[in-house]
């Protein structure tokens, strides 16, 4: 993960532990990427590790989804196509999936969230 990444998911990490301390267990980074050398690669592959995983997993129900995947983007970042694939597997499973570019996006999200709000729509009381 590029730094501007990683220091945008360690503030949001940081802020989602401090205001939900009783969710602070179901919500975990999968630490997918980073360099390997191709013995370490290969055991994690036999391991599970699925490529393009979302960064942050939140695993709460609410509303009609059963956990809340999101994938940091810093900047014009771009998800590759292992991510997007993954998208499509988390959402057919009944997941919502978020690409979070800003601190305020991630917030927005966690509160649309966990409160059961509709998706940016105004005036829903959220």
């Amino acid at each position: 993960m590029k730094s501007r990444e990683a220091n945008l998911q360690s503030a949001c990490v940081k802020y989602f532990r401090y205001q939900y301390p009783k969710l602070a267990g179901v919500f975990f980074h999968v630490p997918n990427g980073g360099s390997r050398n191709a013995i370490e690669a290969k055991n994690l592959k036999i391991q599970g590790v699925v490529p393009g995983v979302a960064d942050l997993i939140l695993l709460k129900p609410s509303g009609q989804y059963s956990s809340l995947c999101i994938e940091m983007k810093a900047g014009t970042g771009r998800q590759s196509e292992s991510q997007k694939q993954f998208q499509q597997a988390a959402e057919k499973a009944g997941n919502k999936y978020v690409i979070v570019r800003t601190f305020e996006e991630f917030v927005d999200n966690i509160h649309r969230y966990l409160n059961n709000c509709s998706e940016y729509i105004t005036g829903d009381g959220c």
